[in-house]
């Protein structure tokens, strides 16, 4: 089969999980047999207001149609954010030229619906993955501006633009300025209304976007849950993410002399609590061995909150900041910790990261929602702390380091866990691919 992935971003400029996720699927489809495309966003702020510049490009054998275009000059920007014609056109004309038989969308950040428009009219059957919930969310966290979290999407549309006005420029900084006493005179600006029509406009277009799949991926039974009112359940399939397992695995046994070797590995931002995890550490009290904290993931992309990071840290000669990592190193960095923290504060998905060291058996503190607490058994392969909770971190840190027959219990718990293999993953979306293509055939005759 012709498969494209269009994808936010990719490899090697950028790394998160859906960037690793797409570059996995395209090498295990190629060797498959299939001929595969990516088709990525490289940059939102280059060019001017009306041109798209594409530069094909190939990454580890794998095409890759790299898409940069001017958002900042857009003449609507808010509506381009979600709908961006340009975009819209673009894909119209490669899904005529190169007529693929399926076309597999990572998540809706930075493609918008327009490319999934363009699909549907060219014939081309979609499947998409929900990596996050950027088709229920505008900010794509369901995180708040104040931090908090959304439990449900709020019904008046009026609420997100409120949100969204909170979490932009100037708007964020004067509120740091003036405090949030000034909150309620600003939110009775004309910006709110323009700002929540446009909500209720991006509602429609997202939830007409979401008909058009023929599958629905949910990595996790919570995101799942999240879209059940938005499609049906026979489109809306739950389909955990795979792991190289073999790759990963390993039979050194850990922590039989010097302190516990606590580890994050992902993307270093606000909204994956990274601080939360460096204050905690600094509780931590070392009563017969110093333990040590490493934190793995690029630190070029957030300046402001990494200086954070180091002014929380304080120069604390245990804290140490690795950067960015290439991904063949992944068993090395898993191998050198002994518990890896992911201290998410919006609703993980189904983090690569902690399925990553379940293969590798290292145990996992998490956070105590989301997709996280499908994959975490607290007490058994790992331990889970309220989220946002210094305290409580730092607490269930402190058990492992003083309780070395907790730290036993939990990497014998992680040896036993065991994570979906990639192989099995990958197959089960060939024949879903292959029964998708099917029912798009039958379509076509019936015309």
């Amino acid at each position: 089969m012709r498969i494209v992935l269009p994808v936010h971003h990719f490899l090697p400029r950028y790394s998160a999980g859906a960037e690793l996720y797409t570059y996995r699927l395209a090498k295990w489809l190629q060797v498959h047999g299939h001929e595969v495309e990516v088709v990525a966003i490289e940059e939102i702020d280059r060019g001017g207001a009306s041109t798209i510049e594409a530069v094909r490009d190939a990454f580890e054998g794998i095409q890759v149609w790299r898409l940069s275009f001017n958002l900042l000059k857009a003449p609507q920007r808010r509506l381009w954010e979600f709908d961006n014609p340009l975009l819209g056109e673009w894909f119209e004309t490669y899904f005529q030229r190169q007529r693929p038989d399926i076309a597999h969308f990572q998540a809706g950040y930075l493609l918008g619906v327009a490319p999934m428009f363009a699909a549907h009219s060219a014939g081309v059957p979609i499947v998409l993955t929900l990596h996050d919930y950027w088709f229920l969310c505008p900010q794509h966290t369901l995180q708040r501006s104040d931090g908090a979290l959304c439990a449900t999407v709020p019904d008046d549309p009026a609420e997100c633009a409120r949100c969204r006005l909170w979490s932009s420029d100037p708007y964020a900084r004067l509120a740091r300025w003036a405090g949030t006493g000034v909150r309620p005179f600003m939110e009775k600006l004309p910006i709110i209304g323009v700002d929540g029509a446009l909500i209720e406009q991006r509602r429609k277009r997202v939830h007409a976007a979401l008909a058009l799949a023929a599958r629905v991926i949910a990595p996790s039974q919570f995101m799942q849950r999240q879209f059940e009112h938005l499609v049906e359940p026979e489109r809306l399939v739950f389909s955990r993410i795979g792991i190289d397992s073999a790759s990963l695995q390993s039979s050194d046994e850990r922590n039989r002399e010097g302190g516990v070797k606590f580890g994050y590995v992902g993307q270093v931002a606000q909204h994956k609590g990274v601080h939360i995890l460096v204050e905690a550490f600094r509780r931590l009290q070392s009563l017969h061995r110093d333990s040590e904290l490493h934190i793995w993931g690029g630190l070029e992309t957030q300046p402001e909150y990494v200086r954070r990071l180091r002014a929380i840290a304080d120069g604390d000669a245990r804290v140490h900041f690795h950067g960015r990592f290439e991904n063949r190193y992944l068993s090395d960095v898993l191998r050198s910790l002994d518990f890896v923290v992911a201290p998410s504060l919006w609703y993980e998905n189904c983090p690569l990261s902690i399925l990553e060291s379940f293969a590798a058996n290292v145990p996992v503190i998490c956070s105590d929602h989301g997709g996280m607490v499908e994959l975490v058994n607290d007490g058994e392969d790992g331990l889970r702390f309220r989220p946002g909770d210094v305290a409580d971190l730092a607490r269930v840190m402190q058990q492992v380091v003083d309780d070395e027959a907790l730290l036993i219990k939990l990497q014998q718990g992680a040896r036993r866990h065991v994570v979906r293999d990639v192989n099995e993953e990958m197959r089960y979306l060939n024949e879903l691919y292959a029964e998708i293509h099917a029912e798009a055939q039958v379509v076509v005759n019936n015309v």
